[in-house]
């Protein structure tokens, strides 16, 4: 199991992006590690996500492994279906996989997304299209930030 990670500044701070097999399985804002090993999928991460960052790139396409419950699966496959520009609401995500009553539930698996950006969970918005909570970076900055990066109008 190769395990290599590799860390580099972007507008939002430091960006530390890990991988096993040659599948990312961790991406973490405002934290800086040292590089460990070498890969390719995470020279190509870090090569998509400077070209995001810059407004070049509007899909990754990256292999991932997540790992984590069924119900947090289904809830991140649903925000990986949320295109750049676009937003979900966390009711909306709770309807999809068939548990409309998990709102909160919803958000729990939300802001426990092992690779936001490239499941890119700031796309997540409360009923009323008000901006709530971020777990990367530097919380609802980062979060508005990346919302205006995809031309997305905020509700505060």
């Amino acid at each position: 199991m190769a395990h290599a990670s590799i860390s580099f500044d972007s507008p939002i701070g430091a960006i530390t992006v890990e991988a096993s097999n040659e599948k990312i399985t961790r991406l973490t804002i405002g934290q800086r590690s040292p590089d460990l090993g070498s890969s390719k999928t995470l020279r190509e991460a870090k090569k998509q996500l400077t070209a995001y960052f810059a407004g070049k790139l509007v899909k990754f396409d990256l292999p991932v492994d997540l790992q984590g419950t069924d119900f947090q699966k289904a809830v991140w496959k649903q925000i990986a279906k949320t295109g750049f520009g676009k937003t979900v609401s966390y009711a909306e995500i709770a309807a999809k996989i068939g548990k409309p009553l998990a709102s909160r539930a919803v958000g729990g698996a939300v802001g426990s997304n092992p690779v936001p950006l490239i499941v890119g969970c700031h796309r997540v918005l409360g009923a009323t299209g008000k901006i709530t909570g971020y777990s990367g970076g530097d919380g609802l900055p980062t979060k508005r930030w990346l919302l205006t990066l995809e031309d997305i109008a905020i509700k505060e």
